[in-house]
């Protein structure tokens, strides 16, 4: 099936409204949900103060996301109705000659102006919000270098990425999409070999677990579970925040375990190691591997779904270009496929929840689940959480189930 430029951009104008009121739409009803009072089943995780203070975080940030919404969608519509993507398209093939540096011209531009436009909700976020409610660590000088920083592996990662790209579009026609896929998919896989060691540095200070009770408590959990722990890594994550965290990276001899420095100060050894044995109830359920073999196949989908619609002239043109241009045909399947991503997204955060209720349960059939519930709570009030979202704002966004959810199915499982 064929469409003019006029129907082409008939379907993006559909699509960009749609998208926003659906966002609206939940964030609101997200906003709405809530309760009078502290819930009879909250009292031993939130003092009456810190609810109330939780409702108002949630309140600033999703008043913030509105007004910050409203900007995005309203400068969307007008670039489109008013075709600036093709003036700026014009403007690059004016001034650069071949189709790489034209194409690396327009996705630069495009970076930079809408990073530049979105720099004041950021630095309002970070220093107005966050550090409203006691959560920012950063300064204006870390602010600038993580920017600086950013820019940098945007140019070289994304222009490496791009360039091959159009290299391959170009020589290889519309078959271009599966050899770009396994270029993808290659670099997917060594970016989550690598991201602690060659990534993750360049923006904090990995340290490794010094000896001790805590170590030895987690070197005796991963005897028992037959999963060696060897690097075992503290990230100075309170240089920019008040909030902690703790992740897994990377496969075999190179499988890392990050716990950031506020969760250190926060709890105690055995809710350490409870959050360090819901981790590895990850790795031992094989989410990892399946989590970026889903974003691989994801990722095949979308390239292959692109390679009907890249190479229309009418496309082009719906989005203000005279003629077929590869960059505006990138813009405009990607708002186009934003339906398919939405649904896929939707999809990805289920079986996402139904990855940590596993994880869950491994740490407390292979650990304590009263130490692993004790650190959920913490975590919970620590970080403002909202206690009682919105169904439908679950399923849409969430990709760990709500902390009353997790807590009841922790009991259940050992009972």
């Amino acid at each position: 099936m064929h469409f003019t430029s006029e129907q082409f951009l008939t379907i993006i104008l559909v699509i960009v409204s749609s998208e926003y009121i659906l966002t609206t739409l939940v964030d609101w009803l997200n906003l709405r949900k809530k309760s009078a009072g502290l819930p009879a089943e909250l009292k031993d995780i939130y003092s009456e103060k810190q609810y109330t203070k939780a409702l108002a975080y949630q309140r600033a940030n999703t008043n913030f996301g509105l007004v910050s919404g409203l900007f995005s969608f309203a400068l969307i519509i007008l670039v489109i109705v008013f075709g600036v993507f093709g003036i700026l398209d014009e403007f690059v093939r004016s001034n650069f000659e071949t189709l790489t540096t034209q194409t690396l011209a327009f996705f630069g531009i495009i970076f930079i102006v809408n990073d530049l436009l979105n720099i004041p909700f950021q630095w309002y976020a970070t220093f107005s919000i966050e550090e409203k409610y006691g959560f920012n660590k950063l300064t204006p000088a870390i602010f600038w270098k993580d920017k600086l920083k950013g820019y940098v592996l945007t140019a070289v990662i994304g222009g490496i990425l791009l360039s091959l790209l159009i290299f391959l579009i170009s020589y290889l026609g519309q078959s271009y999409w599966w050899i770009f896929w396994i270029v993808i998919s290659l670099f997917m896989i060594a970016a989550n070999f690598f991201y602690t060691s060659l990534i993750l540095p360049l923006f904090n200070k990995l340290t490794p677990l010094k000896d001790g009770e805590l170590r030895q408590e987690i070197m005796n959990y991963g005897k028992q579970v037959n999963f060696p722990i060897d690097n075992i890594y503290v990230i100075d994550g309170s240089k920019r925040s008040t909030k902690a965290n703790a992740f897994f990276s990377g496969f075999g001899k190179r499988k890392k375990i990050v716990l950031y420095d506020t969760l250190l100060e926060k709890h105690t050894n055995s809710e350490l190691v409870a959050i360090l044995a819901h981790e590895v109830g990850h790795y031992k359920k094989k989410h990892t591997i399946s989590g970026m073999f889903s974003g691989i196949l994801q990722m095949g989908l979308m390239l292959f779904l692109m390679s009907f619609m890249i190479f229309s002239p009418e496309l082009s043109k719906a989005l203000g270009a005279n003629h077929l241009s590869f960059a505006v045909n990138f813009i405009a399947f990607g708002i186009i496929y934003t339906p398919v991503s939405l649904l896929i997204g939707i999809f990805s955060n289920y079986m996402s929840r139904k990855h940590e209720f596993q994880a869950d349960e491994f740490a407390s059939n292979t650990y304590k689940g009263e130490a692993l519930q004790s650190a959920l709570k913490k975590l919970s009030v620590d970080n403002l959480s909202n206690l009682k979202p919105h169904k439908l704002y679950v399923f849409i966004h969430y990709s760990h189930p709500p902390l009353l959810q997790r807590l009841k199915a922790i009991k259940s499982s050992k009972s």
